[in-house]
């Protein structure tokens, strides 16, 4: 049986309902889907672009409980709430990520509360 950890940190808003920010099994790591709110001022910038940034900035606080960069990531989900911003949403999005870069799924949803991006990330911890 494989065993599974949770992941916390504070350096992400915390959950809204019942699940946890992040699993590791095994040498995967898999993270909840993450949006745009800055822990520290509790705030949501402006813009798809803005709003990339800060969800990715979460994403890799989260993989650092497990050790892990956005590097360590295989697979991006990318939930959008107007599919008219994936150009603007790619451009912030590809600084984030190095060759070669992981495979992506890109959406569109309906998301909550001002929320333009939601994304979520399995990576493999090296060593």
């Amino acid at each position: 049986m494989t065993q599974k950890q949770e992941l916390h940190t504070d350096r992400e808003p915390a959950p809204l309902g019942a699940y946890s920010q992040g699993i590791v099994s095994g040498d995967l790591v898999f993270t909840a889907g993450c949006g745009p709110i800055n822990v520290d001022t509790g705030t949501m910038p402006d813009g798809i672009g803005p709003q990339t940034e800060q969800t990715l900035k979460n994403v890799e606080a989260i993989l650092a409980e497990a050790g892990c960069t956005l590097d360590d990531a295989l697979k991006v989900t990318v939930h959008l709430a107007d599919l008219d911003d994936f150009a603007e949403f790619d451009a912030a999005y590809a600084p984030f990520f190095t060759e070669p870069r992981p495979v992506r799924t890109t959406v569109g949803s309906a998301l909550l509360g001002g929320i333009l991006v939601e994304i979520d990330v399995i990576a493999r911890r090296r060593g």
